[in-house]
């Protein structure tokens, strides 16, 4: 099964990115050899849209669940299309976040956050 974390560095031992489609990058991880393939995500720059086409680009990955902090409504509108579950990870790093999704410790979300959210420099919660 692959599972996708947003990422704020290109390896696992990098801290999760709270922003689902505006992180900097995505490790997609198969949870059952644990390999990983890192993205730098090209989105994350655009003007818009990057909500749906990260989105879009967890489908054509064949990811079945994505963790991150917060998804956007087009964002979370492709997700659940494509039928990938999205749950809540924690400030910790992109393999800490792998190993509390294995254990089932990690809270599915079914909410998003308003449009636009993930463009603005909020600073982080905490």
């Amino acid at each position: 099964m692959k599972i996708c974390i947003s990422s704020k560095g290109d390896s696992v031992d990098s801290i999760m990115d709270p922003r689902f489609g505006r992180a900097a990058y995505f490790v997609i991880t198969d949870i059952d050899t644990m390999e990983s393939e890192i993205i730098e995500n090209l989105a994350a720059a655009s003007g818009g849209g990057a909500g749906i086409a990260s989105g879009q680009m967890m489908a054509d990955k064949g990811v079945e669940a994505v963790i991150t902090g917060n998804v956007g409504p087009n964002a979370m509108n492709v997700l659940k299309a494509a039928k990938i579950e999205i749950y809540r990870g924690e400030s910790a790093s992109v393999q800490e976040n792998i190993e509390k999704y294995k254990k089932g410790l990690l809270e599915k979300i079914n909410t998003t956050v308003p449009s636009h959210s993930g463009m603005s420099s909020q600073e982080e919660k905490k």
